[in-house]
């Protein structure tokens, strides 16, 4: 006997209220578990819903545009499958914090804030004394981590609720504003427009969703902290030797060693002699805080642009258990299937440019961290060893930080203790 199902978001990491972009389904489609329903896309990253049963597709609860949270109602199906069931027994009400708010209804004032390490039950200020803008916890937080005041910016959701879209749009606009001889912190004047068509042939292509995203990130950035770049080079000559033997002894494991894995752990154990690298500014810049845990992001190339997957408690995985997890999260990358939570809680990022070329370069900060690293291709250079040149492989490194929180002794320091791991990588063990 058929019974009537309610398919549900599943857990998709902490985020909420992402976006639903497409419907791939009709009222009396036929279905098999496992098939994608719709498509959510969150600030990087695209992922799919599948089916939690086989049959027919009686009722679509959502449309194209809508925000749902794990838990929301998708579909109503008409499961045929043994375990419906069971499945279709009323499920115990969930409690108002784990409740899917309706996309058109504003969320509780309660619900905890997920998207920034803002402790959620901390109460929200009023801004200059007026009355409560209309915003969740978790863009609360989102405004305070950018320094935004939300009494400045304008609601788009219903009732006039305040969405993290709408603080993102509100720091673009204050960003391209002329801000003359204010002395702001962002004063530059407006980029002139410019008719290109009057020199010739033109092709307007739109930026994909990711480089819109983080194209006001990595601009906030840049001019918001004040970048110091650090160059050195490494000798990874015996490391990449010892990459070569691994991997041919491991070759049916699957598992392939990548020079990137030595780095994150290389780092790791720098980020532990020199913590205030692994640490961020608060808001107001009167304190640092200074992280217990070692979360290292990568830069992930993609069709539509750059994300920072994030290796997390990388100082307790090995260097095989590290490159295993980049080479799964690289992927998920390429396809657009990194969930939000795969992309949250970074200490310290990497950016590596080794497959491609180059020298040096200044990667920007990857806010609220307070440094990054930039690997460009290692090649092979004549080094003098006391006696004679003899052949080297040499990785040139780059080392942004934030010259608030970090002097460049200390940076000197740090990429120079990174360097000597490098070199002799029987360190990490120590």
């Amino acid at each position: 006997m058929s019974n009537l199902v309610e398919v549900k978001v599943p857990d998709i990491g902490d985020f909420k209220d992402v976006e639903i972009i497409e419907v791939y389904v009709k009222p009396g489609d036929t279905i098999k578990k496992e098939d994608s329903l719709i498509a959510l896309e969150s600030d990087k990253a695209t992922m799919e819903v599948p089916s939690s049963h086989n049959g027919v597709v009686r009722e679509i609860k959502v449309k194209v545009g809508d925000k749902i949270s794990e838990g929301a109602v998708v579909l109503l199906v008409e499961a045929s499958d043994a375990a419906a069931s069971a499945k279709a027994a009323p499920a115990p009400a969930p409690s108002p914090a784990e409740a899917p708010t309706p996309a058109s209804a504003p969320k509780p004032a309660t619900a905890p804030a997920t998207a920034a390490p803002v402790a959620a039950s901390a109460p929200a200020p009023r801004e200059h004394g007026g009355a409560l803008p209309h915003a969740s916890p978790s863009v609360r937080a989102f405004a305070r981590e950018l320094g935004v005041d939300l009494s400045k910016v304008k609601g788009s959701a219903p009732k006039g609720r305040i969405i993290k879209e709408d603080v993102q749009g509100y720091v673009k606009a204050e960003l391209a504003k002329p801000k003359g001889g204010s002395g702001g912190a962002f004063s530059f004047p407006e980029m002139p427009a410019v008719d290109f068509t009057k020199f010739g042939e033109i092709e307007t292509r739109a930026l994909s969703r990711i480089k819109k995203l983080s194209g006001a990130n990595l601009h906030r950035n840049w001019v918001g902290i004040p970048h110091v770049t650090q160059h050195d080079e490494a000798d990874i000559t015996d490391a990449d030797a010892f990459r070569v033997k691994t991997n041919e002894e491991i070759a049916k494991s699957g598992v392939k060693l990548t020079m990137l894995a030595f780095l994150i752990k290389a780092s790791v154990a720098t980020l532990k002699k020199y913590p205030e690298f692994n640490a961020s500014l608060e808001p107001g810049g009167e304190n640092l805080v200074l992280k217990k845990y070692f979360n290292v992001g990568f830069a992930a190339d993609t069709p539509n642009g750059l994300v920072v997957p994030v290796i997390k408690d990388a100082d307790k995985k090995s260097i095989i258990e590290i490159a295993k997890e980049t080479s799964e999260l690289a992927a998920k990358a390429r396809d657009g299937k990194l969930s939000p939570s795969e992309m949250q809680g970074g200490c310290f990022s990497i950016s590596s440019l080794g497959g491609i070329g180059g020298s040096f370069f200044t990667p920007i900060i990857n806010a609220p961290e307070v440094a990054i690293l930039g690997v460009s291709k290692s090649s092979m250079k004549p080094v003098w060893s006391g006696k004679d040149f003899t052949p080297r492989l040499i990785c040139p490194l780059s080392l942004s930080y934030d010259h608030r929180v970090i002097d460049g002794a200390s940076a000197a320091r740090f990429i120079t203790h990174l360097s000597g791991l490098m070199a002799d990588i029987r360190k990490l063990v120590l």
